[in-house]
């Protein structure tokens, strides 16, 4: 059985309802528009931004976190690329009528959301160095896995897969780093 397959197989019936709920959140406007900016920030501006002040104003350790967050970037960025062209799993939108797309996709398949993965796991990393931007970087991350689903772009299994992996991308790169 092709992974395609299996992934298929795990949508059941209380994930698809949560799926169309939180797709329902994108039928309002003003939370439409901030989803969408939230999932837009995602697509690297905000952490592009966040490696940048770390290093201008982070001292020896922002210097050591941007390096920390660009090559966890790297790792992430061809894992998560890797796993969408094996598993190939549809899109919500693309499968399920009912459900709509409020922001047009980077790229065709779900399995995982590169969004959350970036979001979950330079969040991680980033609080490890300085824990008080926790205060910003958590609600922001837990926004962008949020609106991925809200906007009609992921599943929640998706999303849960990608902040697993970051989990675990994170802590082997604090093993490596030391």
């Amino acid at each position: 059985m092709r992974a395609a397959s299996l992934l298929d197989l795990s949508l059941g019936a209380p994930e698809l309802r949560l799926c169309l709920r939180m797709n329902q959140l994108g039928t309002r406007p003003r939370l439409r528009r901030l989803l969408v900016v939230v999932s837009r920030l995602g697509d690297g501006v905000a952490w592009y931004a966040l490696m940048l002040a770390l290093a201008l104003f982070g001292g020896r350790a922002g210097a050591q976190a941007c390096l920390h967050l660009a090559a966890l970037g790297l790792v992430a960025l061809g894992l998560y690329h890797g796993l969408k062209r094996c598993t190939r799993r549809p899109r919500p939108f693309v499968r399920h009528g009912s459900i709509t797309a409020h922001l047009a996709p980077l790229d065709e398949f779900s399995f995982p959301s590169g969004h959350t993965l970036h979001a979950a796991s330079f969040t991680l990393v980033a609080v490890h160095y300085f824990p008080a931007l926790g205060l910003l970087l958590w609600p922001f991350a837990i926004l962008v896995g949020l609106s991925r689903v809200a906007l009609g772009l992921h599943y929640p299994s998706d999303v849960l897969a990608a902040s697993v992996i970051a989990v675990t991308l994170a802590r082997a790169s604090f093993a490596l780093v030391g």
